[in-house]
């Protein structure tokens, strides 16, 4: 992607880089974790979110992917989807938040925030590689929050 980097992500459930907590993956409560971002082009005319793992056996799984947020939304609240997002399929075929659950060993996700040119107009359950083609097509900006999760045996 050559979209510039200019959106902040951050959390007030662990620090970039830091260890993601059992709340917000399979071995906890699995809700999504509060983010906030800045930095949005002030073309912006949605907002997606994607939550992946790029050191998943079979390649990249994606955990979520929020499409179509207002542009005027700066955060997302523990475990909710903003009024008017819509939720495609995760690599797991559910148009769900999946929290970590790596098989083995300690994976990075990544929380990356996209600011689009315009709304995508799919709808809840559209697939994901229709999802990610529409968000990459219209990234002006990106920003990443990346966290630690490896499940306690």
């Amino acid at each position: 992607m050559t979209a510039p980097s200019s959106i902040t992500v951050t959390s007030r459930a662990f620090q970039d880089g830091g260890k993601i907590p059992k709340k917000y993956s399979c071995d906890g409560d699995d809700v999504s974790p509060p983010l906030a971002w800045k930095g949005l082009p002030v073309n912006t005319g949605a907002v997606a979110v994607v939550v992946d793992d790029p050191d998943a056996p079979r390649g990249t799984f994606t955990h979520w992917v929020l499409l179509d947020l207002e542009p005027i939304t700066t955060s997302i609240t523990e475990g909710q989807v903003p009024a008017g997002a819509k939720q495609a399929n995760n690599s797991a075929g559910r148009p769900s938040y999946f929290g970590p659950c790596p098989p083995s060993g300690t994976h990075h996700y990544r929380f990356t925030v996209y600011a689009l040119s315009e709304a995508t107009g799919l709808t809840d359950g559209a697939k994901l590689d229709d999802a990610l083609h529409a968000i990459d097509s219209r990234t002006l900006a990106r920003g990443r929050l990346s966290g630690l999760y490896a499940r306690s045996r």
